[in-house]
């Protein structure tokens, strides 16, 4: 009968092991370790303390189940007891504490009667006994060693109870030996675990890092690389969630919503190589510096100039007696300074760029630039240089066609960045994520000019997320902030234009995800009311 029960608890040990081995949840982790060790031992209850930084054992999980007690782990219900201290204020071990005395002397320690033994301070246990009309008996604490020989932990059971009779009676040998070889395995469990996390945390810290990198790099995109993953993963889990339309059947595992979140988060790495010049350009005439104020200088001079010419002609007027004339120069002078003031200040308010730019207003650029003026040697050359009036008649933003090219290829430069990575096998989609948001429906997009049915949903829901961020963001200087409406609206006739994948759209409008982000990252000003039945494109 005794080999029996041997062969039962070494079989359940070598399945606990297995279940260590496949947890990726730490509060699961710990009550596998302590359930398991409550099974094999038959105790009444038990408790799991990790130790911290600063040499504390730390409540994790605590459970008696004569009393109905179960706190910490994934129970829900938090452990109010502080950490036991490894060392007195005085900095002397605590031996007297059963806990800290099996992690300081790295033994462990089985007790058949904690109200008869020497050398331990149960005052604890026997107030918790008062209180709740407990019994704790036999007692016996097991140090948690890793691989490295270091303890990072220790298990304490309460109360072996006899199968047969429902009596209290001390742990065995057996059972300490078997457990013994429990936190063995358990202590890897939970260093792998930790180590993995730790991992983890590090390449989620990092990555996160990158993004806020990017987005200091420009006052004008500040946050972006922040907020469409928090877009992207709100359309993915309503997406996830819905019970009807054509999308009812997708769904996305724990792992997946993972992959995404951290594609979300690099979609704009390839940024990290643009020049700063052409990123942060907040002007059209931005260089080194913003070339304007050489342009007002050029006023200045012009005016200077146009001046000195007035009143060579006035003199010469003066001399052969035709005093009207002289009045007359000076009104054409004086029109022509004020016409030079209007000039100058459309040139400025033009500089900033806006999202478009009439037909007129780059004919008076050239009209502008068409003005004479001497130069150092005395040459009379153009008002404005080709490249001045290249730059003035950006007819959207502030960015030249060439310096566009630039800002695009950074998702090129993305893709290639995280091809190159060598991701496990859970990451192995994050470049196609993070590599498609510019691509379109009808293939018009970039880099790949990929089509709808070439590209996955989760990639497709990172390219509505990143358009809406653009279209609401409040840091551009070249267009006026938009409401929700205004936003929505243009959303809508990307939809009507093929250029964004129309079920997610739906489900976007639908689920008000939109609004959902609103409240968290838009301006009040921006948050009208959307009357959904007029969103171009929307079917309800």
């Amino acid at each position: 009968m005794i080999e029996v029960n041997l062969i039962k608890q070494l079989e359940r040990l070598n399945s606990i092991g297995i279940a260590l081995s496949a947890e990726r949840d730490n509060n699961r982790l710990l009550e596998i370790i302590l359930l398991g060790a409550k099974e094999i031992t038959g105790a009444d209850g038990g408790t799991l303390y990790t130790v911290t930084d600063d040499k504390r054992l730390k409540f994790e999980i605590m459970l008696t189940d004569s009393l109905d007690i179960a706190m910490g782990g994934t129970t829900g219900v938090a452990i109010s007891y502080q950490p036991l201290p490894l060392y007195l204020e005085d900095g002397r071990p605590n031996i007297n504490m059963v806990a800290a005395h099996a992690v300081l002397n790295e033994t462990s320690i089985n007790i058949d009667d904690a109200y008869l033994v020497e050398g331990f301070d149960f005052s604890g246990t026997r107030s918790f006994d008062q209180a709740t009309g407990y019994r704790s008996k036999s007692v016996l604490a097991i140090p948690l060693k890793n691989h490295e020989n270091e303890i990072i932990g220790v298990l304490q059971l309460i109360n072996a109870i006899c199968a047969a009779n429902q009596e209290i009676i001390p742990f065995s040998k057996a059972s300490q030996r078997l457990v013994e070889s429990l936190a063995s395995q358990a202590a890897i469990a939970l260093t792998n675990h930790n180590l993995i996390e730790g991992l983890r945390n590090l390449f989620e810290a990092f990555i996160e890092l990158i993004a806020d990198a990017i987005d200091e790099k420009s006052p004008y995109t500040g946050g972006h690389c922040q907020r469409v993953p928090e877009l992207t993963m709100m359309l993915a889990e309503a997406t996830h969630n819905i019970t009807k339309g054509p999308l009812k059947d997708f769904k996305m595992s724990e792992i997946e919503f993972y992959e995404l979140r951290i594609a979300a988060w690099l979609h704009d790495c390839g940024k990290v190589a643009i020049p700063e010049a052409v990123m942060d350009k907040p002007t059209k005439l931005s260089a080194i510096f913003d070339r304007i104020e050489l342009i007002d200088q050029r006023f200045e001079l012009l005016k200077t100039q146009t001046q000195r010419n007035m009143l060579q002609k006035q003199l010469e007027m003066l001399k052969v007696n035709r005093s009207t004339e002289v009045e007359k120069l000076e009104k054409e002078y004086q029109c022509f300074v004020q016409k030079l003031d209007d000039d100058k200040l459309f040139l400025r308010q033009n500089n900033y760029g806006a999202e478009y730019m009439s037909i007129a207003d780059q004919l008076r650029i050239k009209a502008i630039a068409d003005y004479k003026i001497e130069n150092e040697q005395g040459e009379v050359i153009k008002f404005l240089t080709e490249n001045e009036v290249y730059n003035l008649n950006i007819s959207r933003g502030t960015l030249t066609a060439e310096e566009r090219t630039i800002i695009n290829n950074h998702i090129v430069v993305t893709i290639n960045m995280l091809e190159s990575l060598p991701y496990p096998k859970i990451l192995r989609r994050v470049p196609e994520y993070a590599g498609a948001h510019h691509e379109r429906m009808d293939g018009k997009g970039y880099p790949k000019g990929l089509t709808r049915d070439q590209m996955s949903l989760p990639a497709r829901m990172m390219g509505i997320a990143d358009i809406f961020e653009a279209l609401t963001s409040r840091d551009r200087p070249y267009k006026k902030i938009k409401t929700l409406t205004e936003s929505l609206t243009i959303l809508g006739k990307m939809k009507l234009d093929n250029h964004i994948d129309p079920d997610l759209f739906d489900i976007f409008i639908r689920e008000k995800i939109y609004l959902r982000y609103a409240e968290k990252f838009l301006e009040p000003i921006q948050i009208d009311e959307v009357d959904e039945h007029l969103i171009p494109g929307y079917v309800v």
